[in-house]
């Protein structure tokens, strides 16, 4: 496993990390001791950074965190999010009294003193022209509630208006093979400011795996079933907005041009730590076997420029038209 910094926060953390949403909610059935069995896996190969929030299965998640921080004796960053659990998620709600008390519930299911890192939950755009809202997390990071905090973002131009505000560390933003546009302008921008960028959906929620079928199915509560058309939040989030049939065409595209001894899933993670400006992806797992998967990537080979150049007329071909400019 390698190790890269996370913008200025102190935290020299593993660049392929854990996604703790799959063992909270909104992905089918999975068992407790599975998803235990994958954070104990995960910090068995390295990883050192887990990304968890407020709204995965309401506090499981993060508890699920502080029991495997219980019984490991590693250095273990986590970041969580609070946000989301405003009804309705509108602006006017992140309030620093709000969002204070998302803080408190945080520090009480994950048994800390203080979150390594708070991020904003894909807050509404609006929330980015709130500067007392900043003013008062630069606050909590004094009191000792925050060590540090940063945004998760679902669009370019939300990320570019956080990092405008000094207190911001960290951003958190969907990048993958079918989501190219942070790499354009924000990664620039990122790098200049030293920011820490962490990269979720690094899989397009499985389509790059190249598992997935015509009659793959879904849970009934597995966000890949329901919110297809962004029925429940931003439709970006599941499979990155691409539309399922073409996805899985732009997969078979890039399976020819797989290289050797990667898996596609590996291809996929490689792809996102060739750019420098990452400093983690965070792929979700609900098995050991999938963490093992997952965290070989790191030690893979990098990518040649002409299979770069693959990826890039691949995603031209079939998903720029339906994502670049949407987010």
């Amino acid at each position: 496993m390698k190790y890269r910094d996370l913008g200025k926060t102190g935290m020299k953390i593993s660049e392929v990390s854990f996604g703790a949403w799959a063992i909270g909610a909104d992905w089918g059935t999975v068992e407790d001791k599975d998803s235990l069995a994958a954070l104990h896996k995960a910090v068995d190969l390295g990883i050192n950074f887990i990304d968890t929030a407020d709204v995965y299965g309401m506090g499981h998640s993060e508890q699920l965190v502080a029991q495997l921080r219980k019984e490991r004796s590693e250095q273990l960053y986590v970041a969580t999010k609070a946000g989301r659990k405003l009804d309705p998620h509108v602006a006017e709600k992140y309030t620093p009294q709000n969002i204070r008390s998302f803080i408190q519930e945080s520090l009480k299911n994950l048994k800390v003193d203080a979150l390594d890192l708070l991020q904003l939950h894909c807050p509404p755009r609006e929330v980015y022209y709130t500067p007392e809202l900043f003013d008062a997390l630069d606050g909590m990071v004094k009191e000792g509630l925050i060590k540090n905090y940063g945004v998760s973002v679902e669009k370019v131009e939300e990320a570019l208006k956080a990092i405008e505000f000094p207190g911001v560390k960290t951003v958190q933003i969907i990048f993958n093979m079918f989501r190219q546009r942070p790499a354009e302008l924000f990664f620039r921008e990122a790098k200049a400011r030293r920011i820490g960028v962490i990269v979720r959906v690094p899989l397009a929620s499985g389509l790059l795996t190249g598992k997935m079928t015509r009659d793959t199915s879904f849970e009934k509560d597995d966000h890949r079933n329901y919110n297809r058309e962004g029925a429940a939040f931003d439709r970006g989030e599941t499979f990155a907005g691409v539309n399922y049939e073409k996805g899985l065409q732009a997969v078979d595209e890039l399976k020819r041009i797989l290289p050797k001894d990667f898996t596609m899933a590996q291809f996929a993670l490689k792809w996102i730590l060739m750019h420098d400006a990452v400093s983690c992806t965070i792929p979700g797992a609900k098995r050991p076997s999938q963490v093992e998967d997952n965290c070989r990537a790191s030690d893979l080979p990098d990518l040649s420029g002409q299979v770069m150049d693959g990826v890039r007329e691949i995603y031209e071909k079939y998903v720029k038209a339906d994502v670049h400019y949407r987010w």
